[in-house]
């Protein structure tokens, strides 16, 4: 799959895709299902790009362990592939969920 330019993409491009199913490749050999549940735009306050600064949270199934911060790739069969700088964000009653910012 093809690589997701970071500096184009913005809040329209993830919103259609909300409570789908994306991958999330943290290591070589571990990819882990994981569902989009939030995707927020914010308010454009002096951004040096054009878009809208916004944020996107993934939920991964993981229930007790859980990769710190680092970037990962995220795939997904109409997007392709999209190197994200994750944050875990905490687990609730279903997982562990990752949060990336887009400033």
């Amino acid at each position: 799959m093809e690589l997701q330019e970071l500096s184009i993409i913005s809040y329209n491009d993830f919103k259609g895709f909300l409570n789908q199913e994306f991958k999330i490749k943290f290591e070589t050999n571990v990819t882990l299902p994981a569902v989009l549940i939030e995707a927020t735009e914010f308010a454009n306050n002096f951004s040096p790009v054009a878009r809208k600064p916004f944020s996107i949270v993934l939920r991964t199934q993981q229930k007790n362990e859980y990769y710190p911060q680092a970037t990962f790739v995220i795939e997904h069969p109409e997007k392709g592939e999209i190197p994200l700088f994750l944050v875990p964000k905490g687990f609730d009653a279903e997982g562990m969920k990752y949060e990336a910012v887009f400033s």
